[in-house]
């Protein structure tokens, strides 16, 4: 329980410099409220927000009324506009989901039917001719076509949001780990250099967020699911985004461009007890499989240890995954008080339509 003696009274105190506490960051210092944001590390978005896919999500794979689904949507949205008007390196380059078997023509057929009640639009089918025009080392007997995914440079994205919270009046303060929240007598923020008394309190500490909410009396617990990316050395064979058949607790093994238009594979799923971003480099025969599935070409000597990233779950391996939670004080019980827990993809397509929700909350 966080020292209350001697508390700093403030405005609001947004927990966590991801691109989720970013994007509610700026949102609320745009309205005039003085934002203060807490983060342990040294630098913006060193966690999740930079450890993942970089892609734009079209809002196919989430259930219809989910948080998921409606925020990723507009998210989708804003982000474009975002990047347009912030100049955020992106492309809207489109994406192929591919079957590799007549057998999964029915899930790709589900894929069209949930874009269409999550209102993402149309999902052209394309045969195996089709994919093979745009996407000639691909191998599948057809595929369906989303034409609103994208790719962004996560990381400008992120700058561009520090900016904005400067430029309204925000702080950031770095290497201050909150060790405590407590809400009696009013909301309570400490850290080993601070002891605050905020008015509105935002945890959105990724995956210390459930942890944190525990401590205010809610009950979360956190599971995590590491992935791994492996990057393909050379030339890129690939001018689009390639997407398999999605399997449990993640998207599949699945091709992604960076800004520089490099191609990489994955994330793979390793669930785990502890935030460990270690390589595996035993799983390569894995990826080599999956990926030779619809790349049969691959050269695994191009095969390149890249990097890792873990999704901040709330329901542990073999449940069905969970929602976003965006929980507001009506929500949660607790005066000022809004929880963002198990935000994992697509938290970043997702991260100002969030914001925006924060802001209805608050303000």
């Amino acid at each position: 329980m966080p020292d209350t003696s001697s508390a700093e009274e403030c405005d609001v105190v947004v927990i966590g410099a991801g691109v989720v506490g970013l994007a509610v960051g700026q949102a609320l210092a745009r309205e005039g409220r003085e934002v203060l944001i807490l983060e342990k590390q040294d630098a913006i978005g060193t966690e999740t927000s930079s450890r993942n896919s970089e892609v734009i999500h079209a809002g196919i794979y989430y259930p219809t009324g989910s948080l998921k689904a409606e925020l990723c949507v507009r998210g989708k949205h804003l982000l474009y506009e975002h990047c347009k008007t912030h100049h955020v390196p992106h492309d809207n380059v489109g994406k192929v989901i591919v079957a590799t078997s007549r057998d999964q023509f029915p899930v790709l057929e589900a894929y069209q039917q949930q874009a269409l009640a999550n209102e993402v639009g149309e999902l052209p089918w394309m045969t195996q001719r089709e994919v093979h025009e745009i996407e000639p080392a691909v191998s599948c007997v057809g595929g369906i076509w989303s034409p609103t995914t994208g790719i962004i440079d996560s990381h400008a994205f992120m700058l561009s949001l520090e900016g904005e919270l400067e430029e309204h009046g925000g702080m950031i303060a770095f290497l201050s780990e909150v060790e405590g929240i407590g809400a009696e007598n009013g909301l309570r923020v400490s850290t080993t250099e601070l002891s605050l008394a905020p008015r509105v309190v935002i945890n959105s500490a990724g995956l210390d967020a459930p942890a944190l909410s525990r401590q205010v009396g809610r009950e979360f617990h956190t599971y995590y699911a590491k992935g791994h990316y492996y990057t393909l050395s050379g030339t890129s064979p690939f001018s689009h985004l390639v997407y398999p058949i999605a399997e449990e607790g993640g998207l599949g093994v699945h091709v992604t461009l960076d800004m520089a238009y490099q191609a990489r594979f994955g994330p793979d799923v390793v669930w785990q007890c502890s935030h460990d971003y270690v390589f595996d480099e035993s799983r390569k025969d894995e990826f080599v499989t999956a990926i030779r599935s619809y790349y049969p070409d691959l050269d695994e000597s191009k095969l390149q240890p890249g990097y890792t990233g873990i999704r901040p779950k709330l329901a542990p391996q073999g449940e069905p995954a969970s929602d976003f939670v965006v929980n507001g004080p009506q929500e949660t019980g607790v005066e000022g008080y809004v929880e963002l827990l198990g935000i994992e993809s697509p938290g970043l397509t997702a991260s100002l339509a969030i914001a925006e929700r924060v802001v209805e909350m608050v303000c």
